[in-house]
């Protein structure tokens, strides 16, 4: 069996994300489209819109024909490291022959290009991103900067581009057997916060749930049925009470939480100010947020980091019913299938560690947001 693989959130799935997967289904000449989807909580460090298990069923319905979970240690993280994660659980299956994702700039060549390029950086590229930090800049805008000029297509410039280069270069790290298949990414951009015609953005669809828009026709039905009347909920109370209740050294113990950013957290947290004050130019909303997000999950660098180089599982969410035969190509894979009850004893430490997370992960999702949770994997 031949796979195409997907790293994806669905939150929500929506036209562009139904387009993807008959596109990366027709061009790929695949006998499976395989999910790598992220939990409960996505890597801008929110909830997500609805749970695992009723996204992993809209990816089937979508075209999908397995689903498994990203991890929440790397489904939390930055975008290196949630490539990293997602491309390691990957390249342990040996079906998967291609990797299939979204760009604004869909040449093949230049994300394999800018891949070794990343892959190998001049120390006048990595002196001029330590100058432009210390100035005040994001870390993501000055690498950018520094790299603009020697990457092809500004690849580091657009949401998509970035992660499609991080994966590309993930595939590198882990001299994984996977070709890549960038996809021209159709209508509004991933960050765009107007409805646009039949393609629009999941950031525009959430914004306009929130409004009280009518969103049908920009996702599909079966998607549309199950949606939420809003996307707020308490996790940042949550959150807050969490920092209050650990040290600084604690806090400064996740990933991207530097330069003293855990006093601020602090200070902030015995306010009735948002964690999103802490926003800057050197400080994204999305890295502030995840900070809050992994605190709350008791998630350390030190964690994430073991578990990138360590055997982990395929946590299965979903299969399309009458593919059973793709459970068998996951079964091949040097990591232990999670389906039922108690597969978890199958875990070696580390493994069982990252596995935990997943578990903790739920439940917090639980007391913020409605789950339902399937006993039967097969839709």
């Amino acid at each position: 069996m031949k796979i195409c693989a997907i790293i994806c959130e669905y939150n929500p799935l929506h036209n562009g994300h139904l387009w993807q997967i008959r596109e990366a289904k027709e061009h790929s000449n695949a006998d499976a489209v395989l999910c790598i989807m992220s939990g409960d909580f996505v890597q801008r460090g929110e909830t997500a819109l609805l749970d695992k298990f009723t996204r992993a069923k809209h990816a089937v319905l979508a075209g999908a024909d397995a689903v498994i979970q990203l991890p929440t240690v790397f489904a939390t993280a930055n975008a290196e490291l949630f490539a990293r994660g997602a491309i390691r659980i990957l390249s342990s299956i040996p079906a998967v022959k291609t990797l299939s994702f979204g760009a604004e700039n869909p040449d093949k060549t230049a994300f394999k290009l800018a891949a070794r390029y990343l892959s190998n950086e001049p120390q006048e590229v990595s002196e001029s991103i330590k100058k432009r930090v210390k100035e005040g800049v994001s870390y993501a805008k000055a690498r950018a900067q520094a790299w603009a000029g020697f990457l092809p297509l500004d690849l580091l410039c657009s949401p998509n581009n970035i992660l499609g280069v991080e994966y590309t270069k993930a595939i590198l790290t882990e001299e994984a057997d996977i070709d890549i298949l960038p996809l021209q990414r159709q209508g509004s951009g991933y960050l765009d916060t107007a409805l646009n015609q039949n393609f629009s953005s999941a950031t525009a669809i959430r914004n306009a749930i929130d409004n009280g828009e009518i969103v049908r026709g920009f996702l599909p039905d079966f998607v549309y049925e199950d949606l939420p009347k809003t996307t707020k909920n308490d996790l940042e109370r949550l959150e807050k009470y969490a920092i209050l209740s650990k040290s600084k050294n604690e806090i400064a113990k996740v990933c991207d939480c530097t330069e003293g950013l855990e006093n601020a957290f602090k200070r902030v947290a015995e306010t009735n100010e948002p964690l999103e004050t802490l926003t800057s130019a050197r400080y994204t909303t999305s890295r502030i947020k995840r900070i809050a997000l992994q605190n709350l999950l008791n998630i350390e660098e030190t964690l994430i980091r073991e578990c990138l180089s360590s055997p982990l599982y395929l946590r299965v969410l979903a299969v399309r019913k009458q593919r059973e035969d793709i459970l068998s190509a996951l079964g091949e894979s040097a990591y232990p299938l999670i389906i039922r009850a108690h597969d978890d004893e199958k875990l070696c430490k580390t493994a069982k560690r990252c596995y935990e997370k997943d578990i903790f992960a739920e439940k917090v999702y639980g007391i913020l947001q409605k789950t339902k949770k399937k006993d039967d994997i097969f839709i």
